[in-house]
């Protein structure tokens, strides 16, 4: 709802009230109409002022009626009367003015914002545009370039930078509320065409059709076959090329488009997911964010190599105090720098001081004696580990939390090596730890909720997207991963080259496919994780690496190229060639086909011809059956959680809403038909062998996604 009321005789104001965000839902829609019509009726009003309640202006629509029938007052006509008020309209931004809020504030005459609020047009997030004239209003008041910037990306931006662009007219750190009726007051009465944003032209450019082109094919690179950001530059061009009422017409069809695509429902599906994954319960019924979490001020990191530097950045930038432990102190001394200087990096790039104080580095384990929680960060092995959690349980202080970063090792053996188990959690940070937003939480079978519920606030307040996972190799999303990166290695003996496996999954909407992820992360860290595995060892008799291990299709092919020395960009050379050690641009590599082929005659291969279709089916479908696979078993809680996991952690394209919504959409059917095909064309590779939970799903008819955890509960119970 709206609340009218009048202030000082002839200001009427208008509160927006629709806690937290005061979103436009319906009621609000019908508020603001009858409360703007009430203020134009009152021949005592002289001027307006719309603001929020509880500071904060506005939100935007209520995205959970775009699931359903949208009722109430139409927003387009609603802004075109705040517009074509004969009485002036000021906007007092406090909080946010997001999407259609920001609409809202475009409608105003005047828009004064405090200086912490921040402003946007995040449609493009969801699958849509700004269609209640954003895309019509935003270029002709800020021009073409900074527009196109603003609405293709979603991006949110500082009073500050708003008040550079031209978005609003005053910044203001007093109440903004008050200074806005001020102003209201002394703009009474003036003429108000030279407000109105409809009526400008589009600021010209010197080749409107070259600066498009260009937009165009940025957006294009960027979005990785996301339509919206596409509608968006076309859009815009229509705001700069038709008048108003035709561009408005414009925007209207490309949101027809959109509102109605399965992008826009994957990305409103992810965008609750989000949200979903912050209320999890344990198995034992505890729900996390209904424990209270041990109060955490003091932390430590132990281990100071590029995933322990990224820890730190982001607990000092969280607030949190932090003991930096280095045993060795040429490391010490390279980290404290590496540090600093990705704070004074960060501190820049949000506009306020670098926080340097709050860290102490340390060579010895004393320091952490009075810490409330420790992240061990250490090198990925098992025997390093079990001697730092042995070190901590002896040097902290009782109750301390003790977290380890492992991406897959088993929290329960490192749990057995202190004395207070129920202490114990996994916390997964994806690299670069200080700007990747996933965190995987993971529990043990004797990890308390309290605990658990401490990590889970502590990836919060770092800006985290923290989900809860179980325990068992490679916990949920280097679980999955596994058989996804076997599928392209099998693809490589049977035909296929990294280019094709790799360009069929980028085109797909992924930023890497597996081949060049594999060499910006180090080809050799999976060769490590798969030798402590017991795999990749030659066998004594031929010298050879067995093809098939533990009774499963097995492929030698990384194995094999690291141990000719080429583990990816940071030699130079992997599944591609570099200019240089520590290049970046991926160029193939005539060698890799010598190799293949000689590989392929070697164990009798035969290559073929391999389709793109292919390539997705078996590495999609293979991470979608191990997903179903740790829902079934209980390690995953919902498929929402997956879906976090892989958009966030492992770059899955966010307008494919996920891993288990894109199956849902694939259809699940389809998906078991096209796994047991393979599965019979290659019976070796029992990951390819459809699970029971995605059996029973489609046996009682493939209920949509958010049916699912009713299966999995009475599957789990018959276990």
């Amino acid at each position: 709802m709206a609340q009218f009321s009048r202030v000082s005789g002839s200001v009427g104001l208008i509160t927006l009230q629709n806690p937290p965000v005061n979103a436009l839902s319906a009621a609000v829609r019908q508020g603001i109409v009858d409360t703007v019509n009430k203020a134009l009726q009152e021949p005592e009003v002289k001027s307006v002022v719309i603001c929020g309640q509880n500071k904060v202006f506005c939100g935007g629509a209520d995205i959970k009626s775009f699931r359903g029938v949208m009722t109430g007052p139409p927003l387009i006509p609603m802004i075109h009367a705040i517009e074509a008020s004969t009485k002036p309209v000021v906007a007092a931004i406090e909080g946010i003015a997001l999407g259609g809020g920001l609409e809202l504030a475009l409608a105003c005459h005047y828009r004064i914002s405090h200086t912490k609020a921040r402003l946007g047009l995040p449609e493009v997030t969801l699958g849509l545009l700004p269609a209640a004239a954003g895309s019509q209003r935003l270029p002709r008041l800020i021009g073409i370039t900074a527009a196109l910037d603003l609405i293709t990306t979603g991006r949110h931006v500082t009073a500050a930078e708003a008040l550079q662009l031209g978005i609003v007219d005053h910044v203001t750190d007093q109440n903004t509320v008050d200074v806005a009726l001020k102003f209201a007051s002394s703009v009474a009465g003036k003429p108000l065409d030279a407000r109105r944003i409809s009526l400008y032209p589009c600021p010209p450019s010197d080749d409107t059709d070259a600066l498009f082109e260009e937009a165009m094919q940025r957006v294009r690179r960027s979005a990785r076959g996301a339509i919206a950001p596409v509608a968006c530059v076309q859009a815009v061009r229509a705001a700069a090329t038709l008048p108003y009422a035709q561009g408005l017409e414009r925007e209207k069809e490309l949101m027809a488009t959109l509102f109605t695509s399965g992008q826009a429902r994957a990305l409103q599906y992810s965008f609750f997911a989000q949200r979903a994954v912050g209320r999890w319960s344990m198995p034992s019924g505890a729900q996390w964010d209904t424990v209270e979490p041990l109060p955490v001020q003091k932390t430590a990191v132990i281990g100071l190599g590029t995933m322990g530097r990224g820890i730190v950045v982001a607990l000092t930038q969280a607030g949190f105090s932090v003991v930096a432990v280095e045993t060795h102190e040429k490391q010490l001394t390279q980290a404290k720098q590496a540090i600093e200087e990705m704070l004074i990096r960060g501190a820049k790039r949000r506009g306020v001081t670098p926080e340097h104080d709050t860290i102490t580095y340390s060579h010895s384990m004393e320091p952490v004696a009075n810490v409330d929680l420790v992240i061990e960060a250490v090198f990925e092995d098992m025997v390093l580990k079990e001697k730092v959690f042995q070190q901590l349980s002896a040097v902290c202080k009782p109750g301390t939390l003790l977290c380890t970063n492992t991406s897959g090792l088993d929290i329960d053996h490192l749990a057995s090596k202190t004395p207070n188990p129920e202490l114990v959690v996994g916390m997964h940070f994806f690299a670069p730890a200080h700007v990747m937003k996933l965190l995987e939480v993971v529990y043990g079978r004797q990890s308390s909720p309290r605990a658990v519920a401490t990590a889970m606030q502590l990836g919060k307040k770092m800006g985290k997207v923290s989900v809860a996972v179980g325990n068992c190799l490679g916990f949920v999303g280097n679980r999955m991963l596994k058989p996804y990166m076997n599928q392209a290695f099998f693809l490589l003996e049977e035909g296929a080259s990294p280019e094709l496996v790799d360009q069929a999954l980028e085109e797909f909407g992924f930023i890497m496919g597996p081949f060049r992820m594999s060499d910006l992360s180090g080809i050799d860290v999976g060769w490590r994780i798969r030798k402590e595995e017991g795999l990749a060892v030659p066998d004594q008799r031929t010298g050879q690496i067995p093809r098939m291990q533990k009774g499963c299709r097995y492929s030698p092919v990384g194995d094999l190229i690291c141990e000719q020395g080429r583990f990816g960009q940071k030699t130079g050379q992997g599944w591609y060639r570099y200019d240089k050690p520590g290049g970046r641009v991926a160029r193939p590599d005539p060698w890799m086909q010598t190799f293949l082929n000689q590989y392929r005659a070697t164990h009798g291969l035969v290559p073929r011809r391999i389709d793109p279709k292919e390539v997705l089916e078996r590495c999609l479908y293979a991470l979608i059956n191990e997903g179903f696979q740790t829902l079934e078993e209980g390690i995953a809680a919902a498929p929402e959680d997956i879906d976090v996991i892989y958009v966030f952690g492992y770059s899955w394209p966010q307008h494919r809403g996920g891993p288990m919504f894109y199956a849902d959409m694939v259809g699940l059917e389809k998906i078991m038909d096209r796994l047991e095909h393979y599965h019979q064309a290659h019976p070796d590779v029992p990951s390819l062998q459809p699970c029971n939970l995605l059996r029973k799903l489609v046996a009682i008819g493939s209920p949509p996604i958010h049916k699912w955890s009713q299966v999995m509960k009475t599957l789990r119970s018959q276990l």
